[in-house]
């Protein structure tokens, strides 16, 4: 039986592979959550083993998140809906930063990753989505290896280190600084705009329920370690 032809305002490819992305996620911070209440016991912070897993995570998400506005832009997206989405996307970032401070006080989150794509997207909106793929592909890689250069200890603080430029990574839960993310989301967005086609036509067996999880990224991820956190403290205390 085939997958679903892509659809006139959704493209499910792309919805697909942002479905991946949050499976991953979930099954991460599912993990993640075993280690926090002593079920298992792995270093996520210095083990290569979960800190790369981390990295494709945040990278596919950050890509999916170029090529969307990629495609809406190219769908004629009024300004209207992109800062509704955005206030959305800005007002999860508040609230996780709350949440994290709540609950891990020391290392709570200051700029993550809705935090960084708030920051990006507007980037993206307001100035670069206008520029051509030959210097958004210079700004892509410079971006890209910019912290890998060094940094300066101006930017080590709670208030500049949104920019990635650090001399070391921050104390605090999740981090996805401008530098070098926005390279990601610039590539998401020139591979999206110059070959829209790849994102249409029939899905692999299979990937249906991927891409219906993919069009709720925002309500996922705010909702899934408030739910996985719950469960399993219960049992704990069970």
């Amino acid at each position: 039986m085939h997958g679903p032809v892509l659809s006139s305002t959704r493209a499910d490819r792309l919805d697909a592979l942002r479905g991946a992305a949050i499976v991953w996620m979930v099954v991460f911070h599912f993990c993640f959550d075993l280690n926090h209440f002593g079920w298992i016991k792995q270093d996520f912070y210095r083990d290569p083993v979960w800190t790369w897993q981390r990295v494709v995570i945040v990278t596919l998400f950050v890509f999916c998140a170029g090529g969307g506005q990629a495609l809406a832009l190219q769908a004629g997206q009024s300004a209207r809906r992109f800062w509704r989405r955005w206030l959305q996307v800005a007002g999860c970032a508040l609230l996780v930063s709350a949440g994290s401070w709540w609950m891990f006080p020391r290392g709570w989150i200051s700029f993550g990753i809705l935090h960084g794509m708030a920051v990006m997207l507007l980037l993206l909106r307001l100035g670069l989505a206008r520029w051509p793929a030959w210097a958004l592909l210079l700004l892509a890689a410079a971006a890209l290896v910019a912290p890998q250069l060094g940094g300066h200890a101006f930017f080590d603080s709670r208030w500049t280190n949104w920019l990635g430029l650090v001399t070391h990574k921050p104390v605090t839960e999740d981090y996805a600084p401008v530098l070098p993310w926005l390279g990601v989301m610039l590539f998401g967005f020139v591979f999206t705009r110059s070959q829209p086609e790849r994102w249409s036509g029939r899905l692999p067996p299979g990937a249906r329920g991927l891409a219906l999880l993919g069009r709720w990224p925002l309500s996922i991820y705010m909702l899934h370690q408030p739910v996985l956190l719950g469960l399993l403290g219960l049992l704990t205390v069970l």
